[in-house]
């Protein structure tokens, strides 16, 4: 017989930033477990529900008792279970015993292999568990694995014991349709009771029905919007709604809405505002103090400009809201003059004033200061500044006066407030000194892209210095070790190398990537084994040295994060494998060199040339001795060798004026034209003749071929 099945645990307040996962886990282990147990059909609609104060899951069609199953059950080897007259031995008997049989089945066993050893086996009929044994099981193993950092240990009602949860519990109820399911947990037992709201419910406790009755119950009686995504909806709606009717637009922030989704049971979004004053204020400062400590909504105007107004969301519905905003805008004009006193006591003093304090801020205990760190990347980006433009004397003085003053900021008393803001509040400093908008946006800019799908410096100043501080960054971490394993990446390595690659792709720079990362190190060589300013001795921290093994490795992890960004950009693994095992060095390029293969790939040629390419690389991998590069016209004897050669002399001009002009596409085109004499000289020459004269010929021709077909990628990896 089956029924609906509701399962609820009543709690103190959740984690907000942790409610989500823990009502969507709770629901998932659950079902889990009773799918495990037969209770449940594997395509069970489970409808899981989260709020501040309740985790609980619906589940459709819950059994009674799960079906009885067959089971073939192994015993022990022949020779342990039989003696030599095949009558059951003791440790049989014993077994069979522990299963609820006697030696009256011994007739009955089943023999086959297990390995290699012959086994005996017995089929019985296991009987279904009950929902009242499967349901304990599954509440206990859901709580068990829920992703909990950290439980709290609390003492239960009658003073001596004491468990441990996410919150104190306080109700737990089991409804299978109308019928309460026997079950405890946590110290608690199965009820058909439950709260509603703190303040707003009708009636508490809610005496439950039904498991169907569960969310409307708790929603008529209870002013609890027990669903997370209904109510995470519902907030969506009244902030859409009163922010249309200030003509106004909320600040799209989906980890705000979920946060504030696991803060309240009955949602009710309400306007307040500020004094206009403080809009003097950056509006990132203004928008980050607002979300993060009152979990407002900031507005903004049809110009993305900060408006003197918030959208809150209060858990409770009072006739006449007055006295609940007024007491939030009285919490947040606190907040918001916090944020104009460090603004205005933070340019108080320039920038530049400030660099000398750098020396006291350790990056890392192996690498040394802020101060030695920002002496590394400003070497490096006038580096950089010079390989971009040569003689272009103005980016390279904003490059180095960026690099001065791009980690200044964390000194500030707005970024020690709000990390945050680092980059963003150097870029303000800077205009307030009134420096150049390129150093103030490169300042800014130096950090970008922060994760996928952020924006990229605005200016070359900006690249510059971005790079520079990446690659510093790169090396450094690597050259002590410090190399992300599995999902662990403290240091955002993998991030700052995906930027590295976003901004010499999309930027379209002609920079070579080993000449980078050669040029970056020898620079941090030459600063960090230099003896410290008035010392015979090296720096306290920075005598390292970044040896080429670990410049190596930088290189294979670069190309690794590439790889994997192309494919997730819909490039298939022979593609990407194509263009990459050439470790094309300017990273520009590869985006028309994965076009180019897409088209060649698209030829009626293409599988035979590709498949011949791979042949071609296999034969010269096993070839013996050093052949020359080049073709002696006099010893190809044979017509089929003759056309290959005359066939690769006549294109060869071609897809070498193509590559040179960078139409990658046009040359992997002219190769179509090899498909005939490529497949008759393997169908009529023998490469690898006796005649060591002929034989080493042939084979400069295939290198010649290779050469030809791989300028642009490795065609063979294109062969099934």
């Amino acid at each position: 017989m089956s029924k609906n099945l509701l399962v609820e645990l009543l709690v103190e307040e959740l984690p907000p930033k942790s409610l989500k996962q823990l009502g969507a886990s709770f629901a998932q282990l659950l079902a889990d477990s009773l799918k495990a147990q037969g209770l449940i059909a594997h395509d069970a609609t489970i409808t899981p529900y989260a709020t501040p104060r309740r985790l609980a899951v619906h589940i459709v069609n819950v059994a009674t008792q799960a079906a009885d199953q067959a089971v073939t059950q192994k015993l022990m080897p022949v020779k342990v279970g039989l003696d030599a007259q095949g009558q059951a031995t003791p440790p049989l008997l014993k077994k069979l015993a522990s299963l609820g049989a006697d030696a009256s089945v011994v007739p009955q066993l089943q023999r086959a292999m297990d390995g290699k050893t012959e086994t005996l086996f017995l089929d019985i009929t296991v009987k279904g568990t009950s929902l009242t044994d499967g349901l304990q099981k599954a509440l206990e193993e859901a709580i068990g694995r829920l992703p909990i950092p950290k439980v709290m240990t609390y003492q239960l009602a009658d003073g001596w014991s004491s468990v441990n949860f996410v919150r104190p519990a306080h109700a737990l109820t089991t409804l299978h349709g109308a019928d309460v399911v026997p079950a405890s947990v946590l110290g608690l037992q199965a009820g058909r009771e439950t709260q509603g709201h703190r303040f707003e419910a009708k009636v508490n406790p809610i005496v439950l029905h039904n498991a169907d009755s569960y969310a409307q119950q708790l929603q008529t009686e209870g002013a609890v919007l027990a669903s997370f995504a209904e109510r995470r909806a519902e907030i969506t709606r009244q902030l859409a709604t009163a922010a249309a009717h200030e003509h106004l637009t909320p600040v799209d922030d989906d980890a705000l809405l979920d946060e504030v989704t696991a803060l309240v049971e009955h949602p009710n979004v309400l306007v307040g505002q500020f004094d206009a004053a403080f809009l003097q204020v950056p509006q990132e400062c203004l928008i980050l103090t607002m979300k993060a400590n009152q979990k407002y909504f900031p507005l903004l105007d049809a110009n993305g400009k900060l408006a003197n107004k918030f959208l809150l969301v209060s858990n409770i519905r009072p006739a006449d809201p007055t006295q609940v905003i007024a007491g939030n805008e009285r919490v947040v004009r606190s907040r918001l003059a916090d944020a104009k006193f460090f603004f205005d006591q933070d340019r108080k003093r320039t920038l530049f004033s400030r660099v000398p304090e750098l020396k006291k801020v350790v990056y890392h205990n192996k690498l040394g200061t802020q101060d030695q760190r920002m002496r590394y990347v400003y070497e490096i980006a006038e580096k950089i500044a010079e390989l971009l433009d040569h003689d272009n004397v103005e980016l390279a003085d904003d490059v180095k006066k960026a690099a001065m003053l791009a980690k200044v900021d964390l000194l500030t008393d707005m970024v020690g407030e709000f990390p945050e803001l680092q980059g963003i509040m150097g870029r303000y400093y800077a205009q307030h000194e009134s420096l150049s908008d390129d150093v103030a946006f490169a300042i800014e800019d130096h950090y970008k892209p922060r994760f996928a799908g952020d924006a990229l410096p605005r200016n070359s100043v900006g690249v510059c210095l971005a790079l520079a501080d990446k690659l510093e960054t790169l090396i450094n971490m690597f050259s002590i070790g410090e190399i992300p394993t599995g999902d662990k990446d403290p240091f955002a390595l993998r991030r700052h190398a995906l930027g590295v690659i976003r901004i010499l792709i999309e930027k379209d720079l002609k920079l070579h990537l080993d000449d980078l990362i050669d040029n970056a190190i020898h620079k941090i060589n030459e600063i960090s084994l230099l003896p410290a300013p008035g010392s015979n001795s090296k720096p306290k921290y920075d005598n390292h040295a970044v040896s080429k093994e670990s410049c190596s490795e930088l290189i294979t992890f670069i190309y690794e994060r590439l790889s994997g960004t192309l494919r997730d950009q819909g490039y298939t693994p022979q593609e990407v494998d194509a263009v990459l095992s050439l470790n094309p060095q300017h990273l520009s390029d590869i985006p028309k060199r994965l076009a180019a293969v897409r088209a060649f790939a698209a030829l009626p040629e293409a599988v035979s040339l590709a498949a011949a390419n791979k042949r071609v690389g296999n034969i010269l991998k096993k070839s013996e001795g050093d052949s020359s590069d080049s073709v002696d016209t006099g010893l190809l004897q044979e017509a089929d060798e003759q056309a290959l050669y005359q066939a690769l002399q006549a294109i060869q001009p071609q897809t070498e004026k193509a590559f040179a002009t960078g139409d990658y596409t046009a040359s992997l085109q002219l190769l179509a034209t090899l498909k005939t004499p490529v497949d008759t000289f393997f169908d009529h020459v023998m490469v690898n003749v006796d005649d060591e004269k002929l034989r080493n010929n042939r084979l400069a021709l295939l290198k010649q071929l290779r050469k030809t077909m791989n300028q642009i990628a490795d065609l063979s990896k294109l062969a099934a």
